[in-house]
């Protein structure tokens, strides 16, 4: 199995509240790609990689960023085995091909034929979260039926299901449908989505499927991975493995919730997500 994580985006929002922070504080924040963020003693995609190869659920680990962080990412990845960078080559926020393209990419450029493990690089678990446990529902999933593809869920509160996509599941928590930031009212579930989705090899071709479709739709409808998975649903049997809940880098307080966390409450830096 490989894993990819999507890090070609420019952090527009935390950055903006770095440059408007006047106490200094986070200076050092500035210019540095959301998944190279020091996150406790690590950077936050460093946890990703660690937990990966100590799980032994991938043999590799490609990353896909942007050409503004490039030269950042390369530097990074020198440090650690296994680990592979490409660019989409854009360097704005503008520019960007989008969450569902980049994986695409890597797809093709690296030439992957093998079970994927797709990584938002913005998102951390909480502590309960075990690689080693996804990968043996997601084997389960596949001895009975080799196109299955599983992907992470937790409980939201009401109010919050006008933030993310939210998952309809039958009684074998087989989603029946994804419903993008609904009312509390318009649906019974509270089954968030975070991006970590393990997909199978048979269901990769789709992607170029997807694509084709929305060749002109806008930018939103190709950056959002859920909109990927929304569309795959009807096309191939996807499952949900519940989890407490993440952390969601998205802007400075969110950081600095997440990494006082893990410098002051983490209990086992070494197993964490293994």
């Amino acid at each position: 199995m490989k894993a990819v994580i999507l890090a070609a985006g420019y952090g527009t929002r935390l950055q903006r509240d770095v440059t408007a922070d006047d106490s200094g504080r986070f200076a050092h924040l500035a210019g540095v790609a959301k998944p190279l963020l020091p996150v406790g003693h690590r950077a936050l995609a460093s946890h990703w990689v660690h937990a990966l190869l100590a799980s032994g659920c991938v043999d590799r680990i490609y990353v896909v960023t942007n050409a503004l962080y490039h030269a950042a990412f390369e530097d990074w990845a020198a440090q650690l085995s296994n680990v592979t960078i490409v660019s989409d080559q854009t360097r704005t926020n503008e520019e960007r091909l989008g969450a569902v393209a980049c994986l695409r990419l890597a797809i093709k450029h690296f030439q992957i034929d093998d079970d994927i493990i797709v990584i938002g690089g913005d998102t951390l678990f909480k502590e309960d979260f075990s690689l080693n446990r996804v990968k043996e529902r997601f084997n389960n999933l596949q001895a009975k039926c080799d196109h299955s593809c599983l992907v992470m869920s937790y409980q939201c509160e009401d109010e919050e299901t006008r933030k993310y996509g939210i998952l309809e599941v039958d009684e074998d928590l087989r989603i029946v449908c994804m419903k993008e930031k609904p009312l509390p009212s318009e649906t019974k579930s509270r089954n968030a989505c975070p991006c970590f989705y393990v997909l199978s090899k048979q269901t990769l071709p789709l992607l170029d499927d997807f694509l084709k479709e929305k060749m002109d739709a806008p930018i939103a409808e190709k950056d959002a991975p859920g909109n990927f998975l929304s569309w795959l649903i009807p096309r191939a049997p996807v499952y949900v493995h519940q989890i407490s809940g993440r952390f969601d880098v998205g802007n400075l307080p969110s950081y600095v919730d997440c990494d006082l966390y893990f410098r002051e409450k983490l209990q086992d830096l070494e197993s964490y997500m293994v």
